[in-house]
């Protein structure tokens, strides 16, 4: 079964029909009792950094959070700035991330490659994941998956990067610690990438 954090942020939504059209049992979970009994867990979020750890915080399931995943240590997806979530800080803001997985988000830089930066990043992308995570497991290549964003991960060591895109030069767009999966793109957005993608995280003990 795989519980949403629904905090007010993210397209609960498209990943619960998602979900459902696969025939896997799905539930958005809204307060910290309801967190406390979830095998397996989605973080979805759009908008800004602060304004999601603001609405987390204010859900009551911030604690829960914290003790299903570092305590029990079950599976969590993290997706766009959920996946930012997870990180130490952003350049976005200036609260505290989870502190999950070790590293910050950045802003890109205004010129990459010799060349201005169009923000946000829009659209569809390449990516890449040398490691062959069993998030990405089977899916068709090349993978292709729906980015929005303006920000975007630096981890503190390299070793927890699963994904890569190139946007006028590469960045990490997937990491994993442990029971801790982060992806910046969009799976609910992303076709038959995307759903093969959630598939993974709902069928694999390793995910």
């Amino acid at each position: 079964m795989i519980a949403i954090v629904d905090y007010g942020l993210g397209n609960v939504n498209a990943i619960e029909n998602i979900y459902r059209r696969l025939g896997i049992e799905v539930v958005a979970v809204r307060t910290a009792s309801e967190l406390a009994k979830a095998p397996r867990l989605i973080l979805p979020g759009v908008g800004s950094f602060d304004w999601a750890m603001r609405l987390l915080d204010r859900s009551g399931m911030r604690g829960a959070l914290d003790e299903a995943v570092l305590g029990r240590r079950i599976p969590v997806l993290g997706i766009c700035v959920g996946f930012q979530m997870m990180l130490r800080r952003s350049d976005e803001g200036v609260l505290p991330g989870l502190g999950w997985i070790e590293g910050d988000v950045r802003k890109f830089e205004p010129t990459r490659s010799g060349q201005l930066t169009r923000l946000p990043h829009m659209g569809w992308n390449d990516v890449r994941s040398s490691t062959r995570d069993p998030i990405f497991a089977a899916l068709e290549e090349p993978m292709r998956f729906y980015f929005l964003h303006s920000y975007y991960i630096q981890l503190a060591a390299p070793d927890g990067e699963i994904g890569t895109a190139d946007y006028q030069g590469d960045f990490c767009c997937a990491a994993r610690r442990d029971n801790v999966v982060g992806v910046q793109f969009h799976p609910e957005k992303s076709h038959q990438w995307g759903v093969g993608l959630l598939r993974n995280f709902a069928g694999s003990g390793t995910c």
